[in-house]
């Protein structure tokens, strides 16, 4: 694969994992029935009580949001056993001390913030999801921000610049940018002749797009341009114009990048009135 591979058209948003809060509330929350709390525990280890609570919970976690009644009676003891199993190695563990290993003590920390974390998002954005007012501003906002050009392009990429230099000089007296590609250039894409196909700016490295939006079609760059990968000589052979994805396309993503905003906007508030000492 070349350093910068086809892309397909351009997206209003790059594809990145949001956030733990954000995908928390993008979900719908696994919660034990509103009976489970008051009913019998599933199973007691040692005297332990597993609670039914947890146990249906375990069940939507391992099912993609079953709940128990959608199982058969071996499927649901499978899970049971699998539940006593982890409460037995737990209790295990308690007594060998690891919950005081500073490893698995972290561990234990961060899981336990994430997943308060998570149930105070979804309690947060309970009554906020986001309006259709909202999410066509978003969209809005995010299509007039982007980079509707993408440009076709060739590179030789070089280990050194005097060698990118030297094969410049070839370049401009007439020598073919493709063939001397195949032959020098030490990315993927030499097999192709240094041919990059459709790519946005936002997929190359800084620098190479910098270069290539300096050029005219047709143009190479006069002076190797570098990256993190190396010497790069640049050809732009031509440019166009991406439309945006329709919003419905897209909503989703919206969506998801609003609820995201909306969760920032609050955690910037909650530590406006939390007392906070770094000390890293």
């Amino acid at each position: 694969m070349s350093h910068f591979s086809p892309t397909p058209r351009t997206r209003l948003y790059a594809a990145a994992a949001l956030t733990l809060l954000t995908a928390a509330c993008a979900k719908k929350p696994l919660t034990a029935t509103p009976s489970a709390a008051q009913a019998a525990p599933a199973a007691i280890v040692d005297g332990t009580p597993i609670s039914r609570n947890a146990y249906d919970f375990y069940v939507k976690s391992l099912t993609g949001g079953k709940d128990a009644s959608q199982l058969t009676a071996e499927q649901r003891g499978e899970v049971l056993d699998n539940m006593i199993g982890m409460q037995l190695m737990a209790a295990r563990g308690l007594k060998d001390g690891l919950d005081k290993d500073p490893e698995t003590a972290a561990q234990i920390e961060v899981a336990r913030m994430r997943l308060l974390a998570a149930a105070e998002s979804q309690k947060y954005m309970k009554d906020k999801e986001p309006t259709d007012q909202e999410l066509h501003a978003e969209y809005d906002s995010a299509v007039a921000s982007m980079d509707k050009t993408e440009y076709q392009a060739r590179h030789i990429l070089v280990a050194s610049k005097d060698l990118a230099v030297e094969l410049t000089k070839k370049i401009k007296a007439g020598a073919d940018f493709a063939q001397i590609a195949k032959t020098q250039s030490i990315d993927p894409s030499k097999a192709q002749g240094g041919e990059l196909g459709w790519v946005a700016a936002a997929r190359m490295p800084k620098p190479f797009a910098d270069a290539i939006k300096s050029l005219k079609k047709g143009e190479v760059t006069a002076e190797p341009v570098q990256t993190q990968y190396g010497w790069h000589i640049i050809q732009l052979e031509n440019t166009r114009e991406v439309p945006p994805p329709p919003f419905d396309q897209v909503k989703q993503q919206v969506s998801n990048r609003v609820i995201q905003t909306k969760l920032e906007a609050y955690v910037a508030q909650l530590k406006k009135t939390a007392v906070i000492e770094k000390k890293l």
